[in-house]
């Protein structure tokens, strides 16, 4: 790769959309290139590096708000606390989906448990909760 790369070129290196560039230039997470005799922007290998950096840092749930921030020169240990607070994000997730694992795990088993009646407990469950805990009309539960 050499400088002087064409915007269809970096979205291809950089596995992005053009569009994406564009967005990125107008917010300033990406600086504006010079352009050609004949208007084309012309983008650099360390265009590239900054691009593919934005993208990883987005894959691991940064926002680019996040993501101008660590583009700036600072302190390490200001890079620590963004971080640091992004893992506790992350962690809280996981405990969230935790939840969500075990309580599909429970439906599939009552699913399972009441197959063999041809109707399945988790919905009508589901839906007495999306009615505020009622049981539908013509319910023999109710």
């Amino acid at each position: 790769m050499g400088a002087g790369l064409t915007i269809g070129e970096l979205a291809k290196t950089a596995d992005v959309p053009a569009s994406t560039l564009r967005y990125y230039e107008r917010t300033g997470l990406l600086r504006r290139p010079p352009r050609s005799a004949s208007n084309y922007r012309l983008y650099s290998d360390e265009d590239v590096y900054r691009v593919r950096f934005i993208r990883a840092a987005q894959a691991t749930g940064f926002t680019l708000d996040d993501v101008a921030e660590l583009l700036q020169p600072s302190h390490c240990r200001k890079v620590q606390g963004r971080i640091e607070k992004r893992l506790e994000e992350v962690s809280v997730r996981m405990k969230e989906l935790r939840h969500v694992g075990r309580v599909l795990e429970a439906a599939l088993s009552t699913c399972r448990e009441h197959e063999p009646t041809g109707r399945c407990r988790v919905i009508d469950t589901l839906s007495a909760s999306a009615r505020g805990g009622r049981p539908r009309r013509g319910d023999p539960r109710a």
